[in-house]
């Protein structure tokens, strides 16, 4: 849960939210309403985003072991559930700890960034292909932050 919507349920154990805390809170329910329905769309469009990325990653990547490729695949897949599970919740830290402790390791331990990036390029390119730009606005920093966090550069996203 979102740390300031944790705050305002405390605040309200020993007062009614004010005016301006209600309106926090509002805004973080229409929030998750407006995420929750994404979420749905992103469950549902699973097949018809991953489709096209897995092609084209075997057409980029045709020399590698379709076992690689496979495996890889099963990593960016679990990475995009857990980040639209990090977007639903509008917690970054639940990707950090959730995913990315231990995948990171074994991305690093195979040396398979080159197609860790390649994979977050054509994901990238197939979602901005399927859905408007504030969908796209929603769920990309989550998966920017697996990439950068998988390659090493490690930027933690600022969710509003």
């Amino acid at each position: 849960m979102q740390p300031d919507l944790a705050l305002l349920f405390y605040k309200a154990e020993d007062h009614y939210l004010s005016d301006v805390e209600l309106k926090v809170f509002k805004h973080h329910t229409d929030s998750l309403k407006q995420r929750l329905t994404f979420y749905e769309l992103l469950r549902e469009k699973e097949l018809e985003i991953w489709q096209p990325v897995a092609d084209r990653l075997q057409q980029a990547f045709s020399q590698e072991a379709d076992a690689t490729l496979e495996q890889i695949l099963r990593q960016g897949i679990a990475l995009f559930r857990y980040g639209a599970m990090a977007m639903l919740l509008n917690n970054p830290e639940f990707l950090q700890r959730r995913l990315l402790e231990w995948l990171t390791d074994i991305v690093a331990s195979r040396q398979s960034q080159g197609l860790v990036t390649t994979l977050h390029q054509l994901l990238q390119a197939r979602l901005r292909e399927m859905l408007t730009d504030k969908e796209v606005d929603l769920i990309l920093p989550f998966l920017d932050q697996a990439q950068a966090t998988l390659v090493g550069t490690v930027p933690l996203v600022t969710v509003a």
